[in-house]
């Protein structure tokens, strides 16, 4: 189907990718804790953003000089690490009535999801390494094919998306209203991304 090897198990190779525990998730659960449904959607639509600049850096053929550079992909591996490791410090330490650690404003939102995303080591193996193994070389259809793939994850990024912001903000009305549980939670935020970022720097 337009040049896609198997789009059904393309769907579900998406939709298992999106439900691992990831930033890209804690994003969108910090950001609808902190911010509401609208922040949430804006973390959402920087996800979005954030795999589509992956996808077509890997449509453009940077996994090929990843694979011929490893120097520069080690580089990219320390950022990503650096980052959220950065992020997580700052969670973890946040104490009620200090700043939030991702801005309220929704446009700060889509941001910084859009960072996390693209310096997510899950994602950078999806697309760089598991994405093109559903291109069928042998029914290609060039950009049409990249087209509808990358129209499909944004699709389903959206649906999944929605759907985690509104569980997160009928959950966030119960936690606001329990000061300890905010900070447990950001603890845990922080530790997670601590944990991702020290993964990625460490275990190569």
């Amino acid at each position: 189907m337009f040049g896609i090897a198997d789009y059904g198990a393309f769907v579900v190779a998406i939709i298992v990718f999106l439900a691992i525990p990831g930033p890209g998730n804690l994003a969108l659960l910090t950001a609808t804790g902190k911010g509401g449904v609208r922040s949430g959607m804006a973390a959402t639509l920087g996800v979005i953003a954030g795999d589509q600049v992956l996808l077509w850096l890997a449509v453009a053929g940077l996994s090929a000089l990843l694979i011929n550079y490893p120097s520069l992909y080690s580089s990219i591996q320390w950022a990503g690490a650096a980052y959220l490791i950065g992020l997580g410090y700052s969670l973890f330490n946040a104490k009620p009535g200090d700043a939030p650690v991702l801005d309220m404003k929704p446009d700060h939102y889509f941001r910084q999801a859009l960072f996390i995303t693209v310096l997510n080591p899950k994602a950078i193996v999806f697309y760089m390494a598991f994405f093109p193994l559903f291109v069928d070389p042998a029914i290609h259809l060039g950009l049409l094919t990249f087209a509808v793939m990358a129209a499909t994850i944004a699709a389903l990024t959206f649906a999944y998306g929605l759907v985690v912001v509104m569980l997160a903000h009928h959950l966030a009305e119960r936690v606001r209203a329990n000061p300890l549980a905010t900070v447990m939670l950001n603890k845990i935020a922080g530790a997670l991304l601590i944990g991702f970022g020290l993964k990625l720097a460490l275990f190569k």
